[in-house]
């Protein structure tokens, strides 16, 4: 592929730590709260870093696990707030409290990630795995609201919660979210006991169709994740509506795309593997064989520019009419039929 071709990332996905106090019944890296060998040090972490601002200027979530777990985190956050990169934290919430939303802020951190899987502490603390940890998204809210730093809210969903979206969504705009973010379950890690609770792909259409609905007349936004067709959705309800929509492709709200895997987004694993996303852990390239630099993997992984060959996937998404949308996801390609070419297996549309 003529590398004149490949886009920089927007959106780069951080493990900065594998390290976790939670046990959540859908963790894709089954986290423990212990330490892990091989994670990269706070020297190696600004090299990456600045491998990464040489040549774009993307999103970094500093995910985990839970990030908060590493001590250096601020200090990784200023280095690359200061290189120009646009710093974001995904915290489970045990460690946000006013002084720690300080120092958040002071980093450079923009805005912060709470997940809430359920309208009530039965249900989160149920999916969490630990007693107390609805209740601990509720004290980060209101740290995060007091001391001024903008907070989303992400939802798993699954058949144990998707009926109370509605009450969920209530609840998210209540808190005072400037996003909400569900993200439709990818069977990997621990969620690969949770198969038999994927909602079912005509569910899967129900759902996505009432997201499109509903978001169009929310104060916030409702951005579905991990759900690429809803893409194809949103351009079909516009198209029937003779509306021509063009959703914005910029910032920490963008509407981009479906699957943008190894395309406009890549995961940084714990130990510097580099994925096209979380949920599928085959290798595109390792950093601690490229001196911590990020840009020749991005340009000359075999795996990304599989990915970006949309045309070559197999089934109907290699000729569907909305593949440059859609995409399929291919994680759920690869956990469900082996083949992270393979078309989405839990899409109804039949391609004209």
């Amino acid at each position: 592929m003529n590398k004149k071709t490949i886009q920089a990332p927007r959106v780069i996905a951080w493990e900065i730590t594998r390290s976790c106090p939670l046990a959540c019944r859908h963790c894709r890296a089954s986290a423990q709260n212990t330490p892990y060998d091989g994670e990269l040090s706070t020297e190696q972490a600004f090299k990456v870093l600045e491998s990464i601002a040489s040549f774009s200027k993307p999103i970094i979530i500093l995910t985990g696990g839970e990030p908060m777990n590493r001590p250096d985190i601020y200090e990784i956050a200023r280095h690359g707030t200061e290189l120009g990169l646009r710093m974001v934290m995904a915290p489970c919430g045990l460690q946000v409290d006013s002084n720690t939303v300080t120092k958040i802020i002071d980093s450079g951190i923009k805005r912060i990630s709470l997940s809430l899987d359920g309208m009530d502490a039965k249900t989160h603390d149920s999916f969490r795995g630990v007693k107390g940890a609805f209740e601990s998204v509720m004290k980060a809210v209101e740290a995060a609201k007091s001391g001024g730093l903008e907070f989303q809210i992400n939802s798993t969903i699954t058949k144990l919660n998707y009926k109370q979206l509605p009450q969920i969504l209530e609840l998210v705009m209540q808190m005072g979210a400037v996003s909400f973010h569900p993200f439709l379950l990818v069977p990997t890690g621990r969620a690969e006991n949770l198969v038999q609770y994927e909602i079912n792909p005509e569910e899967y259409e129900e759902l996505l169709l009432w997201i499109y609905q509903k978001s169009r007349h929310l104060p916030i936004q409702m951005k579905p994740t991990c759900a690429p067709h809803y893409y194809r959705i949103l351009r079909q309800e516009e198209k029937k509506a003779s509306r021509n929509v063009i959703p914005s492709t910029h910032g920490l709200d963008a509407l981009t795309k479906g699957c943008m895997g190894g395309q406009s987004f890549a995961f940084i694993s714990h130990i510097g593997k580099v994925q096209i996303c979380g949920f599928m852990e085959d290798e595109a390239g390792d950093l601690n064989k490229t001196n911590l630099d990020f840009h020749p993997i991005w340009d000359s992984s075999e795996l990304f520019n599989e990915m970006r060959d949309i045309d070559s996937y197999h089934g109907k998404c290699g000729i569907c009419d909305y593949r440059k949308n859609c995409g399929g996801c291919r994680a759920r390609a690869k956990a469900i039929t082996g083949d992270y070419l393979g078309e989405e297996p839990f899409c109804i549309y039949q391609p004209t």
